[in-house]
């Protein structure tokens, strides 16, 4: 087997572990979202998920400020949208408005659901203890929320650049999870 090497740059699109999400923030009145595709689950029950969101972002702030968030799991029918979240600024864009998303309020956090993204995840900062050094934050789903009409969701995963593998086929294997 002929092999060659990779950059490490390019690391990141061969380990990327789950689908683009959307998170939504809301600070001082004013919904935010922004793409995002460094997340992991850490643990089942209660669900919590890290993730990494960068200083430079807008909604770094919020995040950290008020401490709650919704991630919203978009499938490929609104691909550019999503793409367009991730190349523009909340600091000068309502992307929400830019756009052309649906704000539905959540049940248990301030920040909105996304009507369009088939998965929302109500979730609460819990762990900051490696926010300052990394940008993570662990989150705890307080509320989940699925669109029961979309029964084989087409997600994205980004490969980088540019990039995305859209994930669509399924198969079952023995499992002992429940």
């Amino acid at each position: 087997m002929t092999r060659r090497s990779l950059p490490l740059s390019r690391v990141y699109g061969h380990l990327e572990p789950g689908p683009v999400v959307l998170l939504t923030t809301r600070h001082r009145k004013r919904a935010n979202v922004m793409a995002m595709s460094w997340h992991t689950m850490l643990e089942f029950e209660p669900p919590l998920v890290g993730c990494v969101v960068s200083n430079r972002d807008f909604s770094f702030t919020a995040l950290k400020t008020t401490r709650e968030c919704v991630i919203a799991i978009p499938t490929e029918d609104i691909a550019a949208k999503v793409v367009g979240c991730g190349n523009t600024s909340g600091r000068d864009t309502d992307k929400f408005g830019a756009f052309d998303l649906t704000a539905l309020p959540a049940a248990q956090v301030d920040a909105p659901l996304i009507a369009e993204c088939y998965v929302n995840l109500e979730c609460r900062v819990v762990d900051t203890r490696l926010m300052n050094r990394y940008n993570f934050f662990v989150l705890e789903v307080v509320k989940a929320w699925i669109d029961p009409a979309c029964r084989e969701p087409h997600t994205l995963h980004h490969r980088g650049r540019g990039v995305f593998s859209v994930a669509g086929r399924t198969i079952k294997l023995p499992s002992r999870m429940k």
